[in-house]
Formats: structure tokens, sequence, C-alpha cells
């Protein structure tokens, strides 16, 4: 491996895709910084986890499609013809599948829950909140430069995904989940 310093960034810019130079804290380098710190974070679960557990293979596929992801959210959309990465459309269905399995293994317990429990749920809990900004940056990009729907969409389920894994990793340990408060819909009117 060469140099990994180039010193072009040493005055606050980087380069995106297309050799464009634009500031470090450009919306644009924020949501897919965001989206690096996620797949960091999803990384962390893994670690904690064997390659035999439920999530690991799940997890290790989103890493994989968060890859070309980055890559299309660093790129401009008068250029994305020209990125060879595809987000395909069917990854928002896959995990919405996944979400719906977890679930249906999974007892609501009526509660807002706090963060915590076993470190492999703690961790997706902090995972989720990486997406939840990751999604918030997105949507920041998308006001000035369109962001494609569908990654817009994964990222959501993504977040979604990982507050179930968080559930299912407690349930399954028999783990009591920390309530906080009772879900307002579900509070009985006087």
């Amino acid at each position: 491996m060469g140099r990994i310093y180039t010193k072009t960034g040493d005055k606050g810019k980087t380069s995106i895709f297309g050799g464009e130079r634009v500031e470090k804290d450009d919306n644009r380098v924020e949501a897919y910084g965001t989206l690096d710190e996620l797949n960091a974070a999803l990384g962390v679960v893994r670690s904690l986890v064997s390659d035999k557990h439920i999530f690991y293979s799940k997890l290790y596929l989103i890493q994989m499609h968060m890859m070309p992801t980055m890559s299309i959210v660093a790129t401009p959309d008068v250029r994305r013809s020209e990125n060879q990465n595809i987000f395909d459309k069917e990854w928002v269905t896959d995990l919405e599948n996944d979400i719906d399995q977890l679930l249906s293994q999974t007892k609501d317990n009526g509660f807002f829950i706090l963060p915590g429990g076993t470190v492999v749920s703690a961790q997706l809990q902090w995972a989720r909140t990486v997406a939840r900004r990751a999604e918030r940056r997105l949507w920041s990009l998308n006001r000035i430069d369109p962001v494609p729907e569908d990654i817009l969409k994964w990222i959501n389920r993504i977040s979604d995904l990982l507050f179930v894994m968080a559930k299912y990793e407690m349930q399954s340990q028999n783990w009591p989940e920390e309530k906080w408060k009772e879900f307002a819909y579900k509070r009985k009117k006087k």
C-alpha cells in the first residue's frame, strides 16, 4: 500500500465523485460520512456475534450494500449516470421482510424502552441512532440535490430493523427491557 495521506484535504476541502472539490462539511460529505459511520457501527455489532448468529449475515449484507450506496450519495445527481454502482430497490423489500420475520418472533410490550441491555442490544440501539442521523443528513442533501427515493426508504428501514433486532436480542437472552413510558395510544381513555 502506498501513502494514505494526500495532503489535498488540509485546507478543509475534499473531492467527490467526478473530481469536484467541496467543503468537508458540505451536505453531501455529511450524508455519505454518516453512512460510513453507520457502516462502522454495523461492523462493531457483527464483531460481537458469531457468524452463526441470526443477525450476522443480515448485517453483513447491509454493509455490502452500504458501499455502493455511499458512492451514489457521493455523486451529484447530474453525474449519477456516470457512476457504475447500483442501488437495487429490492433491498428495501428485503429489509421489510427481515423486520416482519423478527417482529413475528418478538413480543410487543406496549412501552417505550431505554436503549441498553445486553452488549449486542445496546450496540444495535446505538447503530439505530446513527441510522436516524444518516437519514436526517440524506434529507438535508435531498433538499439541494435529489437523493434516490429508494435510498431514503432503505435507510429508514435499516433503523427500524436495528430497533427490532435490539428487542429480539433482549428477549432471546431473557433480558428484561427497561420501560420508560406506556405508548399514548395504548393508554385507556377516562
